[in-house]
């Protein structure tokens, strides 16, 4: 056998296995916070995960970031500098890393400034 089927047989094994071992380690840590929450007195089902809405906004903003800068980087590849990647091989590859960088980032910095302010009119601070 050559060595891209020993590798494809190992990963028809290692990848169930890992899959198993995942979902049973995450159940088990479940039951054990839960029991441990009983032994200290705690009812569990009265801390349920709370949403985060400025999680989901910082998030949000940061996918429209990079997806505004890897088209605004294919679009600019693909026109301005057309000229420059017919000569080389390997294309402008750094815009599209400097641009998904830049928006993104800005959207994270768009994210803060929309959570400072919503703290500011709550009265509240943030770090």
């Amino acid at each position: 056998m050559d060595r891209a089927a020993e590798l494809g047989v190992m990963a028809g094994i290692i990848v169930p296995l890992a899959l198993f071992a995942m979902i049973f380690g995450i159940v088990y840590l479940a039951k054990r916070e839960r029991l441990a929450m009983i032994e200290r007195g705690m009812d569990p089902r009265r801390y349920k995960p709370q949403s985060a809405p400025f999680q989901t906004l910082k998030w949000g903003l940061l996918l429209i970031g990079a997806g505004t800068g890897l088209f605004l980087a294919y679009v600019l590849d693909h026109t301005l500098f057309n000229k420059i990647s017919d000569m080389e091989d390997g294309g402008n590859v750094a815009i599209y890393f400097a641009l998904i960088a830049i928006f993104g980032g800005s959207g994270l910095f768009l994210s803060y400034r929309i959570e400072k302010k919503e703290a500011d009119k709550n009265g509240e601070k943030v770090d």
